[in-house]
This record gives C-alpha cells, sequence and structure tokens, in this order.
C-alpha cells in the first residue's frame, strides 16, 4: 500500500514539473547581418546571423499597475526661470542641430567650385578641395563648437 502510495505520487510530480514546463516558453531572436531582429519559436537552422535564445516563464512576469499619474491640473506649476532655461536649452538644440546639418551637407555633397580635379582626366585624376571650400567647412566646424558650447551654457543655466 506504501509503495502504491509512493508511486502515486511521484506520478503526481512528474505531472507537476510536466505542466510546468509546459507553461514556459522560449523564444529565438534573430539579428541578421543588416540588423534585421525577427522572433521565432524554433531554433532556426544554418541561420547566417546572431541568435539569441528568450526563455520565458510566464509565473514571473507580471504586470503591477501604480497609482496613476496625476492630471495636469494637480501638478506643480512650472516657475518662470525653469520654463525660460527650457525654452533657452531647446533653442540651442535647435541651433546645434542646424550647425551639424549644415556641417554634415558641406561634407557629403560638396558643389562644382568646391573641388579640383588634379591628374589626368581619363584615369588617375584625384579630388582637391579648394581654399574657399575648407574655410567654409572650417567656418561650420566651428559653428557647430560655439553651438556646442551654447547649449552647455543653456543646459547649466548659465
Amino acid at each position: 500500500m506504501a509503495l502504491r502510495a509512493l508511486s502515486r505520487l511521484a506520478l503526481l510530480g512528474f505531472f507537476a514539473l510536466a505542466a510546468n514546463s509546459a507553461l514556459a516558453q522560449t523564444l529565438y531572436k534573430l539579428i541578421d547581418r543588416n540588423g534585421k531582429v525577427t522572433y521565432s519559436q524554433e531554433a532556426p537552422r544554418d541561420f547566417d546571423g546572431k541568435v539569441i535564445r528568450i526563455d520565458i516563464d510566464p509565473n514571473r512576469n507580471s504586470a503591477t499597475l501604480g497609482a496613476p499619474a496625476p492630471s495636469s491640473g494637480t501638478s506643480a506649476p512650472q516657475t518662470d526661470e525653469a520654463a525660460e532655461k527650457a525654452k533657452r536649452v531647446a533653442q540651442a538644440r535647435g541651433r546645434l542641430e542646424a550647425a551639424r546639418k549644415a556641417l554634415v551637407q558641406a561634407r557629403e555633397h560638396p558643389g562644382e567650385d568646391d573641388v579640383r580635379f588634379v591628374g589626368k582626366v581619363g584615369g588617375g585624376a584625384r579630388a582637391v578641395p579648394t581654399e574657399a571650400y575648407q574655410e567654409r567647412l572650417a567656418g561650420l566646424e566651428r559653428a557647430v563648437k560655439e553651438a556646442e558650447d551654447e547649449l552647455e551654457k543653456a543646459q547649466e543655466g548659465k
């Protein structure tokens, strides 16, 4: 009788473990050579990228909802000084972004008058930037540096 109870207990334990492992899931995150990410429930064969195994335990994954965020009417109003600082920071970021964009545009797309070709036209010619183009790039680099300094000062509140 005790053997029979023990075997039932062992069988019950086996089913409990099997049911628990059946609830757990495994996903595979696939990242190809171009950086595209996809997910699969099965491990791929002959995949040319990176495969990351993700084990999911549904018993551990639970969401807890906190208190709702206060409505905009109950939050403390922003002081004039803080609002002005935020405005200065936003303007400085805008100027920095514009300066960086202008510099990148000038570097990646020089005009016809910005580059001279030296050497044989049929082959072996190399592009040489003009002095005016180099001065323009230097000015754009200075503008980026000044915009970075301005943003840093605005963030510090100076």
